[in-house]
């Protein structure tokens, strides 16, 4: 049985995230997903919209995913050494070197296979797509609707 491991912020989940999954699991037997934690996220990305743990029990629900988890501070990893994958999948912008990062698991003693995942085209295959889009929206037409619905 092989396991695959994925990592991802997750924030406002979209079909990017799904394909990458679902590509991620097609991979091998057990999908394990590491969502990394709020104080991660700031550093690297943003301030997130969704909290850690919602993010885990959303990415958790995921047809694909068999166990999520909430990533840790500090050395990277730490997590993989819990998890112990044999293959990590990397999402087509996410900043690793596959080559490198074999080698700094190898140098930990964890024999593992880094893949690098092809993109999902479609225009709302991003966080920052989604809240673009919403951001361009016209302000008064959205309050105008959301108080039709408090109605």
């Amino acid at each position: 049985m092989s396991r695959i491991m994925a990592t991802g912020v997750f924030d406002i989940l979209h079909p990017g995230h799904l394909h990458f999954l679902k590509e991620a699991k097609s991979l091998g037997d057990e999908l394990v997903v590491v969502v990394a934690t709020d104080a991660t996220v700031r550093k690297q990305k943003h301030e997130p919209i969704t909290p850690e743990k919602m993010r885990v029990e959303l990415v958790g629900a995921l047809k694909p995913v068999d166990r999520a988890l909430l990533g840790r501070e500090g050395d990277m990893f730490e997590i993989v050494i819990q998890v112990r994958p044999d293959i990590i999948a990397l999402g087509y912008d996410q900043r690793f070197d596959e080559k490198d990062l074999e080698r700094r698991l190898a140098e930990r003693g964890l024999r593992v296979k880094v893949v690098r995942l092809h993109k999902f085209e479609d225009d709302l295959n991003g966080t920052r797509k989604i809240i673009q889009k919403i951001k361009e929206r016209k302000v008064p037409e959205l309050n105008e609707k959301v108080q039709e619905g408090d109605r």
